[in-house]
């Protein structure tokens, strides 16, 4: 007897695409949970832990057990990943551009795994681990289009503020990008190298974390603008979206202020590290609130507009 499959509801759909967001960010927080503890090398090589052993070992101490258990979670993030993919492929009817966003978020995961292989393999190199942590951002980006997508209609996508606006809300976007760019740069002139014989890039410390100020008050000034834009047009659901932006934004400043002038304890930089995804979130939902998918019309689904409209009811 043939077993009927069940197809996997919107619900489901979203809930899985939102845990994916989830576990993306707490990767990024235990990767730096990995750094700040030095323990970047504490299995100091890749694939494997050690050169004779896939797992830690006694001698490897805390710091293998940290390390290794941070590769796990890979694997844990990788599963919910592909119960994604899965998901929906058993979702009925099919709806466009979802499978392309779950595949890319699914790949995206053990790409990732061999960027923090080769961190390991050239002794965390500052370089790759920024690269590491840009990395993770773009898969949090694609785990956010695919969460965003679900919930969307499948129409046409309309936008709801003005062409110059929606400039203006793609170039804050693209300085969001660069402050997290920039901010990899800080992180590697900084002291939490993730072990203690790792190189520094050789930035002076002082000097790029004025820069990275520097587009941060960009960034915040790009945004504040952004509101009272929004507003002008009384596009509200932009509006709030950029008032949640520049809150988080605001609420990263502190943070990274008060680590700079604390001497960069370790666990403000892992809350600082948190802030970061957060901001890359905020700043993709006030981008995402600049426009809006339609339902499909039963025109564009082959239905004439006679047999769509509602029969009157007689008495």
């Amino acid at each position: 007897m043939n077993r009927i499959v069940r197809p996997v509801s919107g619900t489901l759909l979203r809930r899985l695409a939102l845990a994916s967001i989830i576990a993306n960010v707490g990767i990024v927080v235990t990767g730096g949970a990995v750094r700040l503890t030095a323990s970047g090398l504490g299995c100091p090589t890749w694939p494997r832990c050690t050169d004779d052993s896939y797992v830690t070992t006694p001698e490897m101490g805390i710091y293998g057990v940290i390390e290794f258990g941070n590769r796990m979670l890979t694997f844990a993030v990788g599963l919910i990943a592909l119960a994604t993919v899965l998901a929906v492929l058993a979702h009925r009817p099919r709806r466009p551009g979802l499978l392309a966003l779950a595949v890319a978020v699914f790949l995206g995961i053990p790409a990732q795994a061999v960027v923090g292989g080769i961190t390991v393999l050239t002794n965390l190199n500052p370089w790759v681990v920024g690269l590491h942590f840009l990395a993770s951002m773009a898969v949090i980006a694609a785990a956010y289009a695919l969460w965003r997508r679900i919930s969307d209609p499948d129409g046409p996508t309309v936008a709801v503020v003005p062409t110059p606006l929606r400039a203006l809300a793609r170039i804050t976007t693209g300085v969001t990008l660069a402050v997290l760019v920039v901010g990899t740069w800080v992180t590697g002139s900084g002291p939490h190298a993730g072990d203690h014989g790792a190189a520094r890039n050789g930035l002076d410390p002082e000097a790029i974390s004025q820069v990275h100020a520097d587009v941060v008050f960009l960034l915040v000034g790009l945004s504040v603008a952004l509101i009272f834009a929004f507003r002008a047009v009384d596009a509200r659901r932009a509006t709030r979206a950029a008032i949640v932006l520049v809150a988080v934004e605001l609420s990263q400043g502190v943070i990274g202020f008060v680590q700079y002038f604390t001497h960069v304890p370790a666990l403000l930089v892992g809350a600082h590290m948190l802030g970061s995804c957060l901001v890359l979130l905020a700043a993709l939902s006030m981008q995402w609130s600049t426009r809006e998918r339609r339902p499909v019309t039963p025109a564009a689904q082959g239905v004439p507009a006679e047999a769509a409209a509602p029969v009157p009811v007689t008495a």
